[in-house]
């Protein structure tokens, strides 16, 4: 096939089926792309408008091709063409949300801990939630605020509310509660992070990319989906792993133990030949503290 000819556009897996659609999510999210520099980027974006434009490179490869795509979809927005910022791409949700996700399951007792992590938390997700937003519906300063305030305030509310009512409850309930407050405030951040284009409506297009108007009915339907699979996609962790970690603390591996123990017969001849002429035989094991 003649590269010039090749559509940089066209999917590389059919996005009429679930597994090419997981599999294409899955390319553009590899969080490997996070780490890369915005030089790299910034040749994958050249390639790809020279691709479109109808000139290839001589010696480019179909495979560069592809690559150069899955960077430019990973770190460039789809509306504006503009670079998106490092912490609010998808490709950094994997390291970035999952420590965050860490933390709120670990510092879960306090209300101070509960209100600082969900802080994050709730930062992190208006900056992902921004930045991946349909740059065609334009939300000014003072809506973002309001956004920021309004899914922080509900966060907050829901996690130190929940931990106060369940410091009488088993310790796994307890556990959940980031999770509760993490899908209350999914349910605010993101349609306030994107009201306009609720109010407004977003493009609508054929199949073939035409613009056909604007529709908010379209809106409501995107964004409550992308609501749906926020939430989903935080459950398996932040819902199994706590079941799976109440489970395994009850083993004596997983117990906190700062001191470990040694048979006197094991310590240098010097120690044990003092140890043994001041207590004999009733000292048979020692303990030190192994530091953490």
């Amino acid at each position: 096939m003649a590269l010039s000819s090749f559509d940089i556009d066209a999917p590389q897996w059919d996005q009429s089926t679930f597994m090419g659609r997981l599999k294409h999510f899955f390319n553009i999210t590899d969080w490997r792309t996070a780490a890369l520099p915005d030089s790299r980027l910034d040749e994958a974006k050249v390639l790809v408008e020279h691709c479109r434009s109808g000139f290839v490179p001589p010696g480019t490869t179909e495979e560069q091709l592809h690559y150069a795509k899955k960077l430019y979809d990973s770190a460039f927005h789809p509306d504006t063409g503009d670079r998106m910022n490092l912490i609010g791409r998808m490709s950094f949700q994997v390291p970035g949300g999952m420590a965050i996700t860490g933390f709120m399951l670990q510092f879960y007792r306090t209300v101070p801990a509960v209100v600082f992590w969900q802080w994050v938390n709730q930062s992190f997700n208006a900056l992902v939630n921004y930045t991946n937003r349909n740059a065609a519906s334009p939300i000014t300063p003072k809506q973002i605020g309001v956004a920021y305030f309004t899914a922080t305030s509900t966060a907050l509310a829901t996690a130190v509310g929940l931990n106060l009512y369940t410091k009488k409850a088993p310790p796994l309930v307890a556990r959940w509660v980031p999770f509760v407050a993490v899908a209350s405030a999914n349910c605010v951040n993101i349609p306030m992070m994107r009201q306009q284009e609720i109010l407004n409506g977003i493009s609508v297009t054929d199949e073939n990319g035409n613009n056909l108007g604007h529709s908010t009915r379209a809106a409501v339907k995107g964004i409550t989906q992308v609501v749906v699979s926020r939430i989903t996609m935080a459950a398996p962790g932040m819902i199994i792993l706590p079941i799976i970690m109440q489970r395994m603390e009850k083993y004596k591996f997983m117990q906190v133990r700062p001191s470990f123990s040694m048979a006197v017969s094991k310590l240098e001849p010097e120690l044990r030949a003092s140890i043994v002429s001041q207590y004999g035989d009733a000292v048979q094991r020692v303990y030190f503290n192994k530091g953490l």
